[in-house]
């Protein structure tokens, strides 16, 4: 949970896109069966893993990513633009893995698009770094540096390929748990050289009363809050 509506390395988070003209909201979620599960030594998913935005927006294992530093930031220290930072999943369960990504090719890239791959691995390397980045072209270098606010629209991008993390309305992935879509690094831009709302995410944290994740529905604005139901302890 946010103290100050900011986001911190230690913080837990889901990774929220509001949707879009093809697309419901949707949250990046572990897309596990039971080929990507073991018992030895525990319970638990097994690396690498695949995800996918599912559409079943809550709470839970399966949605929950940690901030971690990895340039040696202290837990509990504030996330400033530009800056990197891995997003590594719950210990137990979902492993303590990181949402990995690296160069496509034609033995590695995403299932249907076959755009630049996104997955859960155990390396924790430089495949593993993201950074945050203002979704508004004109203010991105007035906000770089600057704390990043939690709830808000941003733009998460891989820090190798400097690709943006993206949903893909047209393709759909069904999964154990719920209808999903694809997953990718890809940087789709409109006329006007934005990013679109594929590339658009909210890192929704748990509001100040502990009730559950909230989102904002207007970037960096004041806009009317949407709550989500309660961390449910189901995967």
């Amino acid at each position: 949970m946010t103290n100050d509506g900011t986001l911190s390395f230690g913080d837990i988070v889901m990774l929220v896109n509001m949707g879009g003209e093809r697309r419901e909201c949707s949250a990046v979620s572990i897309r596990a069966d039971v080929h990507s599960l073991k018992s030895i030594p525990s319970d638990g998913i097994k690396a690498p893993c695949g995800v996918s935005a599912g559409s079943g927006i809550q709470a839970c294992v399966r949605t929950a990513f940690i901030i971690t530093s990895v340039d040696g930031s202290p837990e509990g220290s504030t996330l400033h633009f530009e800056q990197s930072f891995a997003l590594k999943t719950t210990s137990g369960f979902a492993s303590g893995l990181y949402l990995t990504s690296d160069m496509q090719s034609f033995q590695k890239c995403a299932i249907k698009s076959g755009l630049q791959e996104v997955n859960l691995d155990d390396s924790g390397s430089f495949m593993s770094w993201w950074k945050v980045v203002h979704f508004d072209p004109q203010e991105r270098l007035e906000y770089e540096g600057q704390p990043v606010p939690a709830n808000v629209t941003v733009l998460i991008n891989h820090c190798k390929t400097n690709q943006a993390l993206a949903v893909l309305g047209d393709h759909v992935l069904w999964t154990t748990y719920d209808k999903g879509y694809e997953l990718t690094a890809h940087t789709f831009l409109d006329s006007h050289k934005a990013e679109q709302d594929n590339n658009h995410w909210i890192l929704c944290t748990s509001d100040s009363a502990g009730k559950g994740p909230v989102i904002l529905s207007q970037p960096l604005s004041a806009a009317n809050t949407v709550e989500l139901p309660p961390a449910s302890p189901d995967v």
